[in-house]
């Protein structure tokens, strides 16, 4: 079973939804054999490399909204972090670009570790307001992940992987996926948005039943036992 997630590092419910996948995955009996691979997207692609502001200030300026209702978003949000084990800050956190930190699960994938990049720049960004836009800090992730450094540097610094980052977003738009996370499950199940561990187990359980039909062997007319009665 293949499974591809959509997913911003830049999106908060993106984090909460990895955790609550997981969480089904862990679960599930067929689990070794699921192949998963992250693809990426981005919420805002025009944000500047930089953005000198506030992640309260840039949302309640992109979306009109008054800063009071964003900071109440931000509550709604964190607790709901939390709930998943995690420690958002919103206040530290650095409003960047998050193409560069794509590339860079692009990146780590060549080198079997695209989840734990994904995971990495996850919570540097929504709990230790690391900037995701930049290269020294995206080369010090790839460190942290026994990377070598300079071939990550180069590899960002010649954009090797910003074709691949841009055909994953193509893709999800030929897929019709306006919003993340979004997990595609063997190109036939979709599920939009951070959904609880129950949705998702339930939807891996009908996926794999229904790529692995259960093959009958022998005749229809063996003996056996039934609700009512067992053969004489």
């Amino acid at each position: 079973m293949k499974i591809e997630i959509w997913s911003d590092i830049a999106c908060p419910w993106c984090y909460i939804g990895k955790r609550r996948f997981e969480t089904a995955l862990a679960g599930f009996p067929q689990r070794d054999q699921v192949e998963l691979e992250w693809k990426s997207f981005q919420l805002d692609p025009s944000l500047p490399e930089h953005y000198d502001g506030t992640e309260l200030e840039y949302l309640s300026q992109r979306k009109g909204m008054a800063e009071a209702q964003v900071a109440q978003m931000f509550e709604h949000v964190k607790a709901q972090a939390a709930g998943e084990g995690l420690a958002y800050d919103f206040d530290t956190l650095t409003v960047a670009n998050s193409h560069l930190g794509h590339e860079l699960i692009h990146f780590a994938a060549q080198h079997g570790k695209q989840d734990q990049a994904k995971e990495a720049l996850l919570r540097l960004h929504f709990e230790q307001g690391v900037d995701i836009g930049d290269v020294d800090a995206l080369v010090e992730v790839a460190v942290g992940l026994d990377l070598e450094g300079a071939a990550a540097r180069a590899a960002l610094t010649d954009r090797e992987f910003e074709a691949d980052v841009d055909q994953d977003i193509a893709e999800a738009h030929t897929l019709g996926i306006q919003g993340v996370p979004f997990f595609v499950i063997d190109r036939k199940y979709g599920v939009s948005g951070a959904q609880s561990p129950e949705v998702f187990s339930q939807t891996l359980n009908e996926a794999w039943k229904e790529s692995h039909p259960l093959i009958m062997n022998g005749t229809a007319d063996a003996e056996a036992c039934g609700p009512d009665n067992c053969a004489i």
